[in-house]
């Protein structure tokens, strides 16, 4: 047992439900589950707290009403399927959520709608006043239109997106796992359970493990990428067993759990939504000269750029990597990603020769630019 976790005394709760929580591939939808967690829900409602549910089974549930047998889906398939069950799952959390006089949102989202700046704020209006009018917001991605190229890929990350969206305090993932372990305990007998994570390590995140299920997507990979998501913005992260009825109940009473400490220095406002991108459209290298200027709060200036990987525009975010690999920073490009090549390597001064004109002098300014995990870490070794 851990200890206990009061999910009562939150402001904001994110919680993400797995596909193989809430769809059983032989009958479908499991009912007495869903019935127990709208009730989960409506107990912290009660109490103040705003909830949100980011809700995977769209496709499990379509496959099981177009009776469509276990195996790999086309992906047309996979859209035709989540096309089906997204409406009956949106159903069955409505008259769910209703009995007790609770009025379900649905939200759907695609990547872009988080990626770009415009529509990640209209996403974030809306869940606003949902929860404003008192509904639950129940999120799932668009996987009727969704293609590999620019889809989530899982709803672990997805939820970590809206619980920093929304400025949540809590961002709980209920899954068929109750918890980190030092090794994917399926395959090692002797790993050992880690109940309080301070701070999401390189080695932390070495533990991470696959699926353990072909109803979803996700695994223990995708949970610390989201607690790297969320943790830097100042949100908690749980994982924790689905399994049981009641599992947000279980948690306050001390169900075995584990608990990510939020970042003491979390990033805010314009860049949290630059630390939660997912997908930066390229990579800048640099020196340890700049590096070191980096972590003492300097912008990155041309001088202190290697080399440019990837095509981007300017406004684009970029990852910032140190000469030894590590993704140290993110932040928002100052030049295309042409004229960022013809300018790496020098001074800022020279820029108006090469460019025929005067540009920024920093290829990415301090103030659109976030310290990422790799970052964080050596700035602190360093204090």
């Amino acid at each position: 047992m851990t200890e206990r976790t009061s999910l009562s005394a939150c402001r904001r709760i994110v919680i993400k439900i797995g596909s193989a929580l809430l769809v059983d591939r032989a009958s479908g939808l499991r009912k007495a589950w869903l019935e127990a967690m709208c009730a989960d829900i409506a107990g912290l409602a009660a109490r103040g707290v705003e909830v949100l549910v980011v809700s995977s089974g769209a496709i499990a549930m379509g496959r099981a009403v177009l009776g469509i047998g276990a195996g790999a889906l086309k992906l047309e398939e996979s859209q035709a399927a989540a096309a089906v069950g997204q409406i009956a799952l949106a159903r069955a959390w409505s008259e769910g959520l209703s009995r007790h006089d609770i009025v379900a949102g649905q939200i759907l989202l695609t990547l872009g709608d988080t990626e770009e700046r415009r529509r990640y704020l209209n996403a974030r209006a809306t869940i606003g006043q949902l929860l404003k009018m008192k509904a639950v917001p129940v999120i799932n991605e668009n996987d009727t239109v969704a293609t590999t190229e620019i889809r989530y890929g899982d709803n672990d990350r997805l939820a970590a997106r809206v619980a920093t969206m929304v400025g949540a305090d809590m961002l709980v993932l209920l899954s068929d796992i109750d918890g980190l372990f030092t090794a994917p305990p399926h395959l090692d007998p002797k790993a050992e359970f880690l109940p309080f994570i301070p701070a999401i390590t390189p080695e932390i995140e070495a533990m991470a493990g696959g699926a353990a299920s072909e109803l979803s997507r996700g695994g223990m990979r995708t949970k610390i990428d989201a607690g790297k998501i969320a943790t830097a913005a100042g949100c908690a992260m749980i994982i924790a067993s689905g399994k049981v009825d009641h599992p947000l109940r279980a948690i306050m009473d001390g169900a075995r759990h584990s608990r990510f400490a939020p970042s003491p220095e979390p990033v805010k406002g314009w860049k949290t939504w630059i630390a939660g991108k997912l997908l930066p459209a390229g990579r800048l290298v640099i020196d340890e000269g700049a590096e070191r200027a980096l972590l003492t709060g300097k912008s990155l200036l041309p001088a202190g750029v290697q080399s440019i990987e990837g095509e981007f525009s300017r406004g684009d975010t970029v990852a910032v990597i140190s000469h030894d690999g590590r993704e140290i920073a993110r932040g928002l490009s100052g030049y295309d990603a042409q004229e960022a090549r013809l300018i790496t390597g020098k001074k800022s001064a020279d820029i108006e020769g090469i460019l025929g004109y005067a540009g920024r002098a920093a290829m990415v300014h301090r103030d659109d630019m976030v310290m990422t995990a790799g970052g964080r870490s050596r700035e602190k070794a360093n204090a």
